[in-house]
């Protein structure tokens, strides 16, 4: 399945695309694409539905984060190997956490803001995974069990506030805007080996970001497995898998940061595409 929210912001209804792209309404089904509703017993109710039934949305709606009411934002860092070495950094030993506030959560296509003062506002191409049955201290072995589905984000980033500003990465990650989710969350059923999946991503046309999930160093039951042993997860949380090389920060001889004004369009295989245009805070 490839479920979304429609809508304008703070009144998205959850929603599904059928088989022949058309977009169904869900709202008489379930509240919204979140919580219990992507646990596997929810995830059941929803693919026993007969979708020719769902009324059909009409027009082209703006869509929403494909996740409502995301309890954790969880990112992992220089999960690349090769963007470890453009960012001038050591390849980690074990994942490098942090977190992005839920508060820079938003749709797709919406705009992303260039935060005053800014100066290296950056682009990330990510795999979301959404966590679908909670769990501690989960084994490996079990991890895949966990997820609900995956998705497209784009973890925009400042780079200046994230490394000259000293303390944690977070406040260079978390801006307003700087968490693009979406369009969709693809069921796992839908997505036979998400550590095998082509990614990129354009700024105003320009391919920088050109990369494939099967050069993770960490793949992804190990980083659910992990990210458990330090915290509880559960339904609707998202965990951002890290990016591929071709950031603004590591490009030669010198790196490109964003302005306002730019379109930058991402997409990775069977996920969907986003579309974001910059625009100054």
């Amino acid at each position: 399945m490839k479920l979304l929210r429609y809508g304008n912001k703070g009144e998205e209804k959850p929603g599904m695309l059928d088989a022949d792209g058309q977009l169904r309404d869900l709202s008489a089904v379930v509240k919204d694409i979140a919580g219990e509703v992507l646990t596997p017993a929810g995830l059941a109710a929803l693919a026993a539905l007969d979708v020719k039934q769902l009324p059909v949305v009409s027009g082209s709606p703006r869509l929403g984060a494909c996740v409502g009411n995301v309890g954790k934002f969880i990112c992992i860092g220089l999960n690349y190997s090769d963007h470890a070495a453009e960012s001038g950094m050591a390849v980690p030993a074990e994942p490098v956490v942090f977190g992005k506030w839920t508060s820079a959560i938003v749709g797709p296509n919406d705009d992303v803001e260039i935060p005053r003062g800014s100066n290296k506002t950056d682009w990330e191409v990510e795999l979301g995974v959404v966590i679908g049955k909670g769990g501690r201290y989960i084994d490996e072995a079990d991890a895949m069990s966990h997820v609900a589905g995956y998705c497209v984000i784009n973890d925009v980033s400042e780079r200046e506030y994230q490394l000259e500003l000293g303390g944690t990465w977070d406040k260079g990650k978390g801006c307003d805007t700087f968490g693009p989710m979406g369009p969709w969350l693809v069921t796992a059923d839908e997505v036979a080996d998400p550590n095998r999946l082509n990614m990129w991503l354009e700024v105003d046309g320009k391919r920088y970001q050109n990369g494939n999930t099967s050069t993770m160093i960490f793949k992804v039951p190990t980083l659910i497995a992990y990210l458990s042993r330090f915290m509880s997860l559960q339904p609707g949380d998202v965990i951002s898998t890290g990016t591929p090389p071709g950031v603004g920060l590591g490009q030669k001889p010198d790196p490109v940061y964003l302005k306002a004004g730019q379109v930058m369009t991402l997409g990775i295989d069977g996920l969907g595409v986003q579309t974001q245009k910059t625009v100054q805070a």
